[in-house]
C-alpha cells in the first residue's frame, strides 16, 4: 500500500513540474502584436508611413503589420511619377515585414493594376473593409490615424 502513495506522490509532483515549466515558457514568450493600419486618405500617406516605421522600431520589429489601402490614398503608391521618399519609406518597410493590401474594388473602380503598384502588394480580392474585418478576426488590433 505504501508503495501505491509513493507512486500517486511521485507522479503528482511530475505532473505539477511539468505544468509549471510549460507555464513559465508560455509566460517568457512576449506576445507578437498584430496590427492592421487602415488608409484610405491620400493626405495621410507620408503620416501613416511614418507611424509603421515608428511601430516597427517602438516593439523592435516584434510585429506583424498589414496596411490595407483603397479610395483615393492607392494613387500614392503608383509605381509611376511616385516621389522618391515615398517610394524609399514605403520599400524599407517592406523590407521590415510590412504586408501591403490593395482593395481591389478601389483598383477596379480606377483601373489600377497591381503591376502599377509598387512593388509588395498583394490585392484584397473580397475588399480592403473585408480584409480590414477579416484581420480583426484573426486577432490584428485596428488602426486608422
Amino acid at each position: 500500500m505504501r508503495r501505491r502513495d509513493m507512486f500517486r506522490a511521485v507522479l503528482a509532483g511530475t505532473g505539477t513540474f511539468l505544468g509549471l515549466r510549460v507555464v513559465r515558457a508560455a509566460a517568457a514568450e512576449p506576445t507578437r502584436l498584430k496590427v492592421a493600419y487602415h488608409l484610405s486618405d491620400l493626405d495621410k500617406v507620408n503620416f501613416v508611413l511614418g507611424n509603421i516605421k515608428n511601430h516597427y522600431e517602438g516593439t523592435g520589429g516584434k510585429v506583424d503589420i498589414v496596411l490595407v489601402v483603397h479610395g483615393p490614398a492607392l494613387a500614392a503608391f503608383k509605381s509611376k511619377g511616385i516621389s522618391a521618399a515615398v517610394s524609399g519609406r514605403f520599400a524599407g518597410l517592406v523590407q521590415q515585414g510590412l504586408e501591403p493590401q490593395t482593395c481591389a474594388n478601389t483598383m477596379h473602380g480606377t483601373d489600377i493594376s497591381l503591376t502599377d503598384l509598387l512593388e509588395g502588394f498583394h490585392a484584397a480580392d473580397k475588399g480592403g473593409v473585408v480584409k480590414l474585418a477579416e484581420l480583426q478576426s484573426q486577432g490584428y488590433a485596428y488602426l486608422r490615424p
